[in-house]
């Protein structure tokens, strides 16, 4: 995984987070939620590790710094963000819920 990957959901029903999680465990990831309110925001960062992200309800924007690049995650959709890319985030107007799992 070099480069961030988004994987929309397609499934004509809405995912639940018991869904998404079953998902998460079914790839032997080990998932954990977090949410944030209303327009949050994270200054741009990296990780040393690659991350999954599911969003469950509401959305928020990744701005890939260095690939001039942002990538909106809407319930359902997942973000694959490998280690060390370097990137911010904006939570949409309703707020957000995602489920993460480090992975391998």
């Amino acid at each position: 995984m070099n480069t961030p990957l988004v994987t929309p959901w397609t499934d004509s029903v809405s995912p639940t987070q018991s869904m998404l999680w079953q998902l998460m465990t079914d790839e032997g990831l080990s998932p954990y939620s977090w949410s944030n309110g209303p327009h949050d925001s994270y200054a741009a960062h990296s990780h040393s590790y690659n991350k999954v992200i599911y969003a469950v309800q509401g959305s928020i924007t990744f701005g890939l710094l260095e690939l001039g690049k942002q990538l909106t995650l809407n319930a359902g959709d997942r973000l694959d963000l490998p280690g060390g890319v370097v990137h911010d985030a904006r939570v949409g107007a309703q707020g957000v819920i995602c489920l993460e799992a480090h992975k391998d």
